[in-house]
């Protein structure tokens, strides 16, 4: 009987499991559960830590009573491997096992105030300060600024760290914790591409780094210990999977740079969720970008094995402006209904979206962004509005993608993708336009799960996965041709970066503004 691996995979909007066969990479069975986010003040986005472990627990088992439906024996599972939303940040207490807070999520806005301090405080004020060390530039959307903000903020927090019982973790940390045991013997460790999103860890020594701590003024002795992405980690403490390894660990863009099999240098994908990852392997040789993109950790596939490096450029808003458009603005009851509309008129007649909801990251990292709708005349109707948001991530996408080419002076042939979005044709053929290259989708959407399966099952001491090329399983694709002409594309993307400047700092405008007002 072949052997199965489960994925955890807890994303934004909602957490799966998924069983996987270890040969052939099918899904033999899956559950999902909806994850309920909270928006306390403008900006600010929580989730409640309990009710991702909850859902957690919920779809291991539900997935495991759909393998026993299945007359699947529940003892061929030999590993499960975790990925995760990155970047939301947690503190518990060791004693309890409470969470001290919500889990502030990555997209969160609250600490701009945080970040224009740490800015200050650099020499030049640059945001790029220590980019030399961590890949990244100081921002909302980074694990340290938001614990920063914890630890200035959260009488509990503070309380904790101050009598020794607090830990800090990204939501894989939280999970593997509660997973192997909680309070009671739980392992608190999160892998190399999880840390390397924190900016408290030195992707060149791969430790945690004493200098960014200290610039954080960050107690290390709350940070998880930091492990390969393929290794066991600890064992399932409960539940049907009690005493299956915990053996693999993985940011979910880097889960899904896995699962799309990009293992050579110069492959890149791209993930279309609530936001939008493009990420590229630039093999073990970290690239530092000149052009906003961020150098991070792609992934450690083995204690022994080298660390595979990635430029990554990260997009807020993609299937969240689907969402604003269906929850915010009523325009439609279900996600899918925008390609519907969007088809009937083919075009945005002349209407150009920027959805910077929470400012704009790659490759401008400007948080005083805001969203703007441009183009407007009597004639623009919802479909055309629908038709813009959706050039709007295929925009998006390609600002990032002109970076990374510019970066790697090596041009991009074709763009592998995965994620919730791409069962959206008409997304994926403005995309291959948009781009002028081939658009390649794997008919198995679930790369990310996949990805987390590859690493647990590959792990030392597991060994039901293999990682040499002959034996990876081959997953079935379908290609989208570009159908336009180069000259209409540049002429579209052209007119959207003209909308992109004129979101640039809305924030600061308006506060200027209204203090002349008092002035007069």
């Amino acid at each position: 009987m072949e052997a199965l691996v489960a994925a955890v995979d807890q994303g934004t909007s909602s957490t799966r499991v998924l069983v996987f066969n270890a040969k052939t990479a099918e899904v033999i069975s899956q559950h999902q559960v909806e994850i309920r986010q909270s928006f306390p003040k403008e900006g600010w986005v929580e989730e409640d830590p309990k009710e991702i472990m909850q859902s957690v627990h919920e779809c291991i088992e539900k997935t495991c009573e759909k393998l026993s439906q299945l007359k699947v024996d529940i003892s061929r599972v030999k590993a499960v491997g975790v990925t995760n939303q990155r970047e939301t940040t947690l503190v518990w207490d060791r004693a309890t096992g409470e969470p001290l807070y919500n889990a502030i999520v990555w997209l969160d806005l609250r600490t701009q105030s945080t970040v224009e301090r740490l800015i200050k405080k650099a020499p030049g004020e640059n945001k790029n300060h220590l980019k030399h060390l961590t890949g990244l530039p100081i921002s909302t959307y980074f694990s340290a600024v938001k614990l920063r903000w914890l630890l200035d903020n959260v009488d509990e927090v503070r309380e904790a760290v101050r009598t020794g019982r607090a830990l800090f973790g990204t939501v894989d940390s939280w999970i593997i914790w509660n997973l192997t045991g909680g309070r009671s013997g739980g392992v608190h460790a999160t892998d190399v591409s999880n840390a390397s999103r924190t900016m408290l860890f030195n992707i060149h020594s791969m430790e945690w780094d004493p200098e960014l701590c200290r610039y954080f003024d960050i107690p290390m002795e709350i940070l998880p210990d930091v492990r390969s992405s393929s290794e066991v980690y600890g064992w399932m403490k409960s539940g049907t999977l009690a005493g299956v390894p915990i053996s693999g660990c993985l940011g979910d863009q880097s889960a899904a740079l896995v699962g799309q099999m990009c293992f050579e240098e110069g492959q890149a994908k791209n993930t279309y969720g609530t936001g939008c990852f493009l990420l590229q392997n630039t093999g073990c040789k970290p690239v530092m970008s000149n052009h906003g993109l961020l150098t991070t950790v792609a992934y450690k596939l083995g204690r022994h094995m080298p660390c595979c490096y990635a430029l990554e450029g990260s997009v807020a808003i993609a299937g969240a402006v689907v969402q604003w458009l269906k929850n915010n603005m009523g325009m439609v009851q279900t996600s899918s209904e925008i390609e519907k509309l969007a088809a009937e008129v083919g075009t945005s007649h002349g209407c150009y979206f920027v959805p910077a909801f929470s400012g704009l990251y790659a490759p401008y990292w400007e948080p005083s962004a805001r969203g703007i709708i441009c183009g407007l005349t009597q004639f623009t109707n919802k479909k055309h509005l629908a038709f813009a948001a959706l050039e709007a991530v295929c925009f998006q996408t390609r600002e990032i993608l002109d970076a990374m080419n510019q970066d790697s002076g090596v041009p991009l042939t074709q763009l592998r993708v995965d994620g919730g979005m791409t069962t959206n044709r008409l997304l994926m053929q403005l995309q291959a336009d948009i781009l002028c290259i081939p658009v390649v989708r794997p008919t198995m959407s679930e790369t990310t799960a996949l990805g987390a399966a590859v690493a647990a099952g590959a792990a030392e001491g597991v060994d039901v996965w293999s990682l040499s090329p002959g034996h990876l399983p081959l997953i079935k694709s379908e290609t989208f041709q570009p159908q336009i002409n180069p000259e209409e594309s540049d002429f579209r993307f052209s007119r959207w970066k003209k909308a992109v400047q004129k979101a640039m700092n809305w924030e600061t405008m308006e506060t200027c503004s209204t203090s002349e007002d008092q002035l007069q």
